[in-house]
């Protein structure tokens, strides 16, 4: 099969497509024939060598998306070839055909075409599993979410707002900020011109956020611990902003505040804390939604697989709203 190749740890121009061997169905899994495949920031850090794949998965790049079910392997019950679906991976989608396991698998939800739905999985999970599962939002709270217009902030702002929680974003241009307001954040901070610390307490009488989804990391950490409210949860899912940081702990205590830090790809396929779990807890809590439009993909563009170089620049750019896909065909 052909698939998005890299000659050489680097820039966007490493990356090239190519034929590379056929996935191999194993136990528990399916192979799915590729139509889309969506472009995250961990793509490109695994295209710079800073970000290799787990042991046992793919070297391909993509960790997310859809397609159509080519091959059922031995202990797999509830898909079928010709199933119609989108995928959570741990590498392999920037190619003609992955193999998945079976947990990761959710049926294309209806009304979303079928490229659309590779938008999904990894955004999905990635905000189910640290804002809802792990800081537990509740309605009436207060979300704070860096980088709103990108591909994970804008489902956070549209998952934020179903829960009932006043979202707060920040973004690099007031497009992108007009882009979060149409989503429903109320809150719009220019990180370039204003100091989301003020501009949070100010909006909210001083209260603060009581979550906040940061994909920073350290040279966010010491402010996003000033904007928690008391009882507040920070959770780190990026480090754009670096790795490491001094953590006054005088004021986490103070606010009986916590900080935790989370990675998606690196969990089990299957067992508690899997990929599995945070991927059967969205089909559960969120796909009847996105079924019903109240939950959509923001589509900044595609492109054919084949210019993935292309979309990588594109983000690194830091000029797209959502997501950008990579089609076959």
């Amino acid at each position: 099969m052909r698939a998005v190749t890299i000659s050489e740890p680097g820039g966007p121009e490493v990356l090239g497509w190519g034929e590379v061997p056929d996935p191999v169905c194993g136990p528990g899994e399916v192979v799915v024939d590729v139509v889309a495949a969506a472009v995250n920031r961990a793509d490109l850090l695994q295209r710079q060598g800073r970000y290799p794949a787990p042991a046992g998965a793919s070297d391909v790049l993509g960790l997310e998306c859809s397609g159509v079910i080519s091959e059922v392997g031995t202990d797999v019950a509830g898909w079928a070839v010709g199933d119609e679906v989108c995928a959570l991976l741990s590498g392999g989608g920037y190619a003609e055909r992955v193999a998945v396991p079976a947990g990761q698998l959710l049926p294309r939800p209806a009304g979303v075409e079928l490229a659309t739905a590779a938008a999904l999985p990894e955004v999905v999970c990635t905000v189910w599993s640290n804002v809802f599962m792990l800081a537990g939002l509740r309605a009436g709270e207060v979300l704070l979410v860096h980088g709103g217009s990108s591909g994970i902030g804008t489902m956070a702002i549209q998952l934020g707002v179903r829960a009932g929680a006043r979202v707060a974003v920040t973004a690099g241009s007031p497009e992108k900020l007009a882009a979060c307001r149409e989503l429903g954040a109320e809150i719009l901070v220019d990180h370039r011109e204003q100091d989301f610390v003020e501009e949070v307490r100010t909006a909210t009488g001083g209260h603060g956020a009581d979550v906040v989804l940061d994909i920073i990391g350290a040279a966010y950490l010491a402010r996003n611990v000033d904007v928690l409210a008391t009882g507040g949860r920070l959770v780190g899912i990026g480090t754009q902003g670096g790795v490491r940081a001094e953590l006054d702990l005088g004021v986490l205590m103070r606010k009986r505040a916590s900080v935790a830090a989370t990675t998606l790809r690196g969990r089990p396929a299957t067992g508690p804390g899997s990929k599995a779990e945070v991927v059967a807890a969205v089909r559960r809590e969120v796909w009847p939604d996105v079924e019903r439009g109240v939950v959509r993909p923001i589509i900044d563009r595609r492109l054919p697989m084949s210019r993935a170089g292309e979309a990588h620049a594109l983000l690194e750019s830091s000029t797209h709203v959502g997501k950008v896909l990579l089609v076959n065909g």
